[in-house]
């Protein structure tokens, strides 16, 4: 089976109207999306999800802005999936991310990160674990992949 990365649009993608623009980077690039959710991310949620940034400055704002209104959460499909997605979606920090990927073209502030995507295999796995059931999960058959 390919490699599977979780992607989530935050707060302000839905906000600012980017979830088509978003979805169609990533599917530009090749990759297969075989999940997707439009919710409501609870505290318990946000919490499990940025466990490895408790205690951190930035905690409390991070957990605040991903509960302030709904997200979409996603799993992409693909070789090299993670790596692939890090690249379309950019470096973290705005004044980093380069123009042509997401965060570059349409992030300017860190605290207000318009995309999550995992940052390794095993991050990969435990958000979508976090995220999805496996039934929610379909690895559909796509015609198309002998052109990427």
């Amino acid at each position: 089976m390919a490699e599977r990365c979780f992607t989530m649009c935050k707060p302000g993608v839905l906000n600012r109207r980017l979830v088509g623009q978003v979805i169609t980077r990533l599917e530009n690039k090749g990759l297969k999306l075989v999940a997707l959710k439009m919710m409501q991310i609870t505290p318990e949620l946000a919490a499990q999800h940025y466990a490895e940034h408790k205690g951190k400055p930035f905690y409390d704002e991070l957990v605040s802005y991903i509960t302030s209104a709904p997200v979409v959460a996603m799993v992409w499909q693909g070789d090299d999936c993670v790596s692939l997605v890090r690249k379309v979606v950019g470096a973290t920090k705005p004044s980093e991310a380069q123009p042509g990927t997401i965060r570059g073209d349409f992030c300017s502030h860190t605290s207000h990160n318009i995309i999550h995507a995992s940052d390794s295999d095993s991050s990969a796995e435990r958000e979508i674990g976090l995220f999805f059931k496996p039934c929610e999960i379909l690895d559909w058959e796509d015609s198309a992949s002998c052109w990427f």
